[in-house]
């Protein structure tokens, strides 16, 4: 779709500049066919719809924000402004500061008051610098939180101990975790840890549950292939790491095999916005699935 359109309008930038060189130069730089939307002149002229969403969908996201600081000093008025764009309704968000040394604030509370009203939850994963640094969890408020905790996730031979962070909706059950970075032994640990705690509480709740996050695995890795026994993908098993050059998957989206019902639908890494760039704010590229409940 951007292909036909961005041929489109060279065609007719080229049949502007052969009728009339004054119309084709309206007193500022012209439309370049080959520059990103969010960089054109003109304001939001050209700029297309690059996630379309249908109605009566939920949008759901996974973010590794990079405690908002992988490339630029504070990238959460970018990532709320990308957010919105998307339309995204329930994200998963992982590495965040809680008042700590390094940001003397609460992170996640900054994004859902950017985003609007939005209902959160933030897990402490470990003491960092003075305060914390963990994962989050957000919801549109319109959805209804029931609930909302944390699962402390031990460290075991890996680097950090992690957290489960979950928000429960009148409709799903929407999680958020960030498994160790050092040991393949750990994450499987973790892993195993979550599909527990998760099938213990809602196994036979027919309520639909989503497991979302950086989960430091590629598709064809022992966490993954635990989590695989109760869970199923839904999210692309395409790169979405680093954003610059991205090279591995290890951001999923998956729903647990609960018997709940459920209708999956678009789902995409996404590379580029209009709002923002995907490059500067953050090292992890945002993934997104709709599903029909």
């Amino acid at each position: 779709m951007n292909r036909i359109y961005r041929t489109a309008t060279l065609v007719l930038v080229s049949l502007c500049c052969m009728s009339s060189s004054s119309a084709c130069n309206p007193g500022h730089e012209e439309w370049n066919p080959d520059t990103p939307p969010h960089e054109q002149p003109g304001g939001d002229e050209g700029k297309d719809e690059l996630y379309p969403k249908e109605d009566g969908v939920i949008r759901l996201v996974t973010y590794n924000v990079g405690v908002f600081s992988k490339y630029m000093d504070d990238s959460t008025a970018m990532i709320a402004d990308m957010m919105n764009e998307l339309g995204a309704d329930a994200l998963a968000v992982n590495e965040l500061d809680w008042y700590n040394d390094r940001h003397n604030t609460d992170q996640l509370k900054n994004l859902a008051s950017a985003l609007g009203e939005w209902d959160y939850m933030y897990g402490k994963a470990i003491e960092y610098r003075n305060g914390y640094y963990g994962e989050g969890a957000a919801v549109k408020s319109s959805l209804g939180v029931k609930d909302k905790y944390e699962v402390p996730l031990p460290q075991g031979v890996g680097a950090e101990a992690r957290v489960l962070v979950v928000i429960e909706t009148e409709k799903f059950v929407f999680a958020s975790t960030h498994l160790d970075h050092v040991s393949d032994e750990a994450r499987t640990e973790q892993a195993g840890l979550i599909s527990s705690a998760l099938k213990e509480k809602y196994g036979e709740s027919g309520k639909p549950v989503f497991l979302c996050g950086d989960l430091n695995s590629t598709p064809d890795s022992g966490p993954i292939s635990v989590l695989r026994q109760d869970w199923t993908i839904l999210s692309p098993l395409s790169a979405t790491f680093p954003s610059t050059v991205p090279v591995s998957c290890i951001d999923y989206i998956m729903i647990l095999n609960n018997g709940a019902e459920y209708e999956a639908g678009y789902s995409a890494v996404c590379r580029r916005f209009n709002s923002g760039d995907v490059e500067k704010a953050s090292d992890h590229l945002p993934v997104y699935v709709d599903v029909r409940l």
